[in-house]
């Protein structure tokens, strides 16, 4: 492991929704350095019918994180920040204990709580305060389906989102960043604050939900106890960009004034522009878009694209049928295969859930009348097409909604290692894709950290250093006439399974 001696030492501790890790940074002034000095998984636990976070693992995983900094730190960082997935949260008491393990987005107890709140304010009206896309992984239907049980614990019961949880724990401070309370469906985007009339919706005290601070805000130090455990000197604990996505977009090094869209490209891929206002409007709702906020309390206006998710359960399908295949491997095979023959849409819902992928695009090529995959190389073929086929609409939707066009798409995060895929969505797109950084998450939250400091004060200074320590790759369009054809048929296609898929439903 080579870790810079000489700079500010930070640390980036980056929960996902399937695995975390911490990452230590190194700023010497004009660069910053990256290295991951711990990996854990994180993997959800049924309990009683229940689908929980092992949240106390998870703590666990943080502290041996910090611990494995020692050796390049002498002896404490000089900040730590965390970020996780949107969504979810923990109820903490007045007395500082945690009630329960935190509920999974996935809990099946989300569906009836969703309904029952959708009975008291029409889906449009919520859209229209929020302009968070109706789902019901959603806090808001996730604190309904708690019902009044919580609040029966005693008024000083508060609400925390993950990483405003495990800063908790960390530093004894209580509040909501702004970034990852924003997935919540909770937030009014125009003001930055918590919807009043929407949490009156909620059979909770208004006391449960904590203040708002923005990303870049020093919530306080390591308490006294964790520093004597860890046996290092205290630390100060910053609330970063929270949410990941949020962490992500702040690493993209676009220039000044520049038009683009974002893609944060992994399992799930979000794609979208950073706004200073929320769009919400009709279209915006039928088109499935949502408002997050952004670092500098701007506003991300995102879809949320399933994104590698097709390829990473054919790779596991095929594992368990005795073909171990590597990324690089999958990107290898589709590269050397004609261009393919048939498409799918990434965001059909039969794709949703873990199973048969082989077998689900093989029959979903068979409905809609096209040429069926018949090798391994015909099926990643197909897959990594198909999703930068859905780059171009999605970006399309955008400059809809904009009206007007933008100039490039800066990917980053670590499907950009896919350099086919980002060849494709320039060729698809007719725009030039910059791809990198491939640590976007854990850059943006050091960078934030940096900013906290007084070491960085603007997103232009943030954007110089990430293009002087990761310079992106660049991609330019090719063979754009052929491409747009194969959009068109695309489109069509897809457009043409849409249609038969609403009859079908409308007769039954």
């Amino acid at each position: 492991m080579s870790v810079e001696k000489n700079g500010l030492h930070m640390l980036a501790v980056d929960f996902g929704a399937s695995s975390g890790r911490t990452v230590l940074g190194t700023y010497n002034g004009s660069r910053l350095a990256v290295e991951e000095i711990h990996r854990f998984s994180n993997d959800p636990v049924r309990l009683g019918g229940s689908l929980h976070w092992d949240f106390l693992r998870l703590f666990h995983e943080m502290l041996q994180g910090i611990r494995a900094c020692k050796p390049f730190t002498a002896g404490a960082p000089a900040s730590l920040a965390v970020d996780t997935w949107g969504v979810d949260y923990g109820l903490v008491d007045g007395r500082g204990r945690l009630l329960g393990n935190p509920y999974h987005y996935r809990d099946s107890r989300n569906e009836p709580a969703m309904r029952r709140v959708l009975n008291r304010i029409p889906e449009e009206e919520l859209y229209r305060r929020t302009g968070i896309q109706t789902q019901s992984i959603n806090t808001l239907f996730q604190l309904e389906a708690e019902g009044e049980a919580a609040s029966q614990a005693g008024e000083d019961v508060r609400m925390l989102f993950m990483p405003d949880l495990f800063r908790y724990y960390l530093c004894g401070e209580i509040s909501a960043e702004y970034t990852i309370a924003s997935t919540s469906g909770l937030l009014d985007p125009q003001l930055r604050g918590w919807d009043e009339e929407v949490l009156a919706l909620l059979p909770h005290p208004r006391a449960m939900f904590p203040s708002i601070v923005m990303p870049g805000t020093t919530a306080g130090s390591l308490r006294a106890a964790l520093a004597e455990e860890l046996q290092m000197s205290s630390f100060p604990v910053v609330a970063a960009a929270s949410h990941d996505t949020a962490s992500a977009v702040v690493s993209v090094p676009a220039q000044a004034g520049g038009s683009y869209a974002f893609i944060s490209c992994g399992t799930w891929s979000l794609m979208g522009v950073e706004t200073e206002q929320p769009v919400i409007t009709e279209q915006s709702r039928k088109l499935a878009f949502t408002n997050e906020g952004g670092a500098d309390g701007r506003i991300r206006l995102q879809k949320n694209i399933m994104g590698l998710w097709l390829l990473q359960e054919c790779r596991r399908y095929w594992e368990l049928e005795g073909e171990t295949l590597t990324f690089g491997d999958m990107q290898a095979m589709a590269a050397g295969e004609e261009a393919a023959a048939a498409y799918v849409d990434p965001e059909d819902p039969v794709f949703l859930a873990p199973g048969n992928m082989p077998e689900r695009i093989r029959s979903r090529c068979r409905q809609t009348g096209q040429p069926v995959p018949q090798t391994k190389s015909q099926m990643i073929r197909c897959i990594v097409e198909s999703l930068a086929m859905k780059f171009s609409q999605t970006l399309h939707e955008i400059e809809e909604l904009l009206g007007r066009r933008l100039d490039a798409v800066h990917m980053v995060g670590g499907g950009i290692r896919n350099r086919l895929l980002c060849q494709l969505t320039a060729n698809i797109t007719g725009r030039c894709v910059i791809a990198g950084p491939v640590e976007a998450t854990a850059v943006g939250s050091l960078l934030m950290q940096a900013k906290a400091r007084g070491e960085l004060h603007t997103r232009d200074e943030m954007r110089q250093v990430v293009l002087a320590s990761f310079p992106p790759d660049l991609y330019s369009p090719e063979d754009t006439g052929r491409w747009q054809e194969a959009y068109a048929r695309y489109r069509k296609i897809n457009a043409n399974a849409h249609h038969s898929e609403r009859s079908v439903n409308e007769n039954d």
